[in-house]
């Protein structure tokens, strides 16, 4: 899905009292912030340059210029000393998390260059390009003070790739936090009875995460899929049987019905311009509506891949995972544990339903199912492994004080024996070994789902938590 761009606030701070002083340091300092604003530039981002701010006046112009620009994140280049009553305004006006920039024009000051201009005050122009820390505990001060979140990137200007990677994390957590902020979410059916863990307070979800939450019926879904032409079925067949490998034993119908509903849901989510989907429904008693359930599995594995996550019964807290996980390019399956295998010390771990065939390692099997289990209905189903290599685990918790958390984990996908039952399935080794980490993940109270995505982002998900103003847990 095509997501707004970023909008980041960049200026820098100074004293105007300096400038008179000291020939060339405006300038040489307005240089700085011009490759600060070059490092944060890349596609999907816009970003808004206010220059040095100097003085309370131009503090109060910048914080009401952030605001008007609708900045969804502010870098604040501390390039030399400033007072911290010309640092305040901007951000208290602008309302958006800030990330200081505590970075050093070069990683040293060349000291025998330095004692050779002779002229103290030269001397005192050169060492003020040079000490980006001193205003920074005095900023962090009044901050605190303020209840003004913030964060400290400290580093280098040039070339310092930990520096750098810092920030393009805070780039990408900015992503992710600003278009969940836009996403639109649609619950369709009722959760699953009696799995008390994945019932949420979708309040808390649009509060927490801004996400707009859109009720749906599935008789949309199956009124739109008696829309559903023969030639529209037809096309959808051939993408099917491009992107799966249909294992025998599924039938002509079976695919046929899946086919139909595949169009009938991108119908409903372009209607409703969702970018994610939770759903549960049994269709008891309601033959088209039980059609409609049986044969969705094919379509919602489709649109995942195509960034718009779709969970099984009804799991709220686990779609946001998903999509956040999707948003970081890391994909996110729908996951819980399957079995332990204490021989090889890895858990097993998949789900019945949709998967991310993205992230496949390898083809993607439809298999044929005579029963979804503790489901009604018959039909095709998916079964996949998450990629071998690097992964990263992500459960959105929901605490009885009534807030949301985020808890990952990194592990490593790795090669074996999985169960061939029609579901998605993989082995995962973790770095304190299978055992302690059940343990460790258990200890936080999450759903008995998550989300499985590809490279360790554990960084990632840290700094959205800041972002979002609240705890990211890492168990490993």
């Amino acid at each position: 899905m095509e997501h707004p761009p970023l909008r980041i606030g960049l200026f820098g701070i100074g004293l105007e009292a300096y400038w008179p002083q000291f020939a060339g340091l405006k300038e040489r300092l307005e240089s700085c912030l011009g490759a600060v604003a070059q490092k944060l530039a890349r596609p999907g981002v816009e970003v808004v340059n206010l220059g040095l701010v100097d003085n309370p006046d131009r503090a109060q112009a910048a914080g009401r210029e952030f605001r008007r620009e609708d900045v969804d994140l502010i870098f604040l280049h501390a390039t030399t000393y400033a007072l911290s009553s010309t640092v305040l305004p901007v951000v208290q006006r602008a309302k958006v998390p800030v990330i200081v920039l505590n970075l050093a024009p070069e990683a040293a000051i060349d000291y025998a260059a330095f004692a050779r201009l002779g002229d103290r005050t030269k001397m005192t122009g050169e060492w003020l390009a040079h000490c980006s820390s001193c205003p920074v505990p005095e900023i962090a001060n009044v901050f605190k003070r303020a209840g003004i979140r913030f964060h400290e990137v400290t580093g280098v200007l040039g070339d310092d790739p930990a520096c750098w990677g810092e920030v393009d994390g805070w780039v990408d957590a900015a992503r992710v936090a600003a278009a969940m902020g836009r996403n639109r979410l649609g619950l369709m059916g009722h959760p699953y009875g009696g799995m008390l863990d994945i019932e949420s307070d979708a309040t808390l979800q649009a509060v927490t995460f801004g996400t707009h939450i859109e009720h749906l019926e599935v008789d949309e879904l199956s009124g739109l899929r008696r829309g559903v032409p023969d030639a529209a079925i037809a096309g959808r067949l051939a993408e099917i049987r491009g992107v799966f490998d249909i294992q025998p034993g599924c039938t002509a119908e079976d695919l046929a019905e899946a086919a139909r509903t595949s169009v009938a849901l991108d119908r409903m989510v372009a209607s409703h311009r969702l970018g994610s989907l939770a759903y549960f429904h049994k269709g008891t008693g309601v033959p088209e509506n039980e059609a409609t359930m049986a044969s969705i599995i094919l379509g919602c594995s489709l649109l995942t891949a195509r960034g718009v996550p779709v969970a099984g019964e009804y799991e709220v807290k686990n779609v946001q995972a998903m999509k956040i996980m999707d948003l970081l390019g890391a994909g996110g399956s729908f996951t819980e544990y399957y079995a332990m295998d204490f021989n090889d010390d890895v858990v097993l771990m998949g789900h019945d339903g949709p998967g991310h065939i993205a992230i496949a390692q390898g083809s993607t099997k439809v298999r044929p199912l005579e029963v979804y289990h503790g489901k009604v209905g018959r039909g095709v189903s998916v079964e996949m492994a998450v990629r071998h290599g690097a992964v990263t685990l992500l459960s959105v918790i929901e605490g009885g004080g009534g807030t949301l958390a985020l808890l990952c984990a990194e592990a490593e996908s790795v090669a074996g024996p999985i169960m061939e039952i029609g579901n998605t399935n993989s082995r995962y080794r973790f770095p304190c070994g299978a055992r302690e980490f059940v343990h460790r993940w258990n200890s936080h109270g999450p759903a008995h789902h998550c989300a499985v995505g590809v490279g360790h982002i554990a960084d990632r998900i840290d700094k959205l938590g800041r972002l979002l103003g609240i705890d990211a847990v890492r168990v490993c």
